[in-house]
């Protein structure tokens, strides 16, 4: 494509709510940490090279019968509040946080997926932005 030489009528799309397929014999469930395999669908977060995070699911699908993208989930952007794997501390606010199951994270990255950027520690959880 070339550069503009008139106004373009650029289409926009909301981007807090994405739906993403689910991949084949996968079930998520609602308010687990979501993330797209090699093959661009949903899976449940898990310790794994290959998974990019997407955010939170929205609501519990099961495709354990179904095929790649047969059905789809609500997967939303933000910053969400995720279990501490108990070695993340302040001394990791914005640095990456790494992917150990659907609701843990943590500092180490040995093996894992980016779950996104640490922004907060609570007592309870870590708050971490989807990237």
């Amino acid at each position: 494509m070339t550069a503009l030489t008139q106004d373009r009528n650029t289409q926009r799309r909301d981007g807090d709510f994405i739906n993403h397929g689910v991949a084949a014999s996968t079930k998520v469930f609602s308010g687990g940490l979501g993330c797209v395999n090699a093959s661009g669908y949903l899976v449940p977060g898990s310790v794994s090279i290959t998974l990019k995070a997407v955010g939170k699911i929205e609501e519990t699908v099961d495709n354990t019968i179904g095929a790649n993208g047969a059905l789809t989930a609500k997967v939303r952007k933000g910053v969400f509040k995720w279990a501490n794997a108990g070695d993340i501390t302040l001394a990791h606010l914005e640095t990456n946080v790494y992917i150990n199951d659907d609701q843990t994270v943590s500092s180490v990255s040995t093996g894992k997926s980016v779950a996104g950027k640490l922004i907060a520690v609570d007592s309870d959880g870590v708050w971490v932005a989807t990237l």
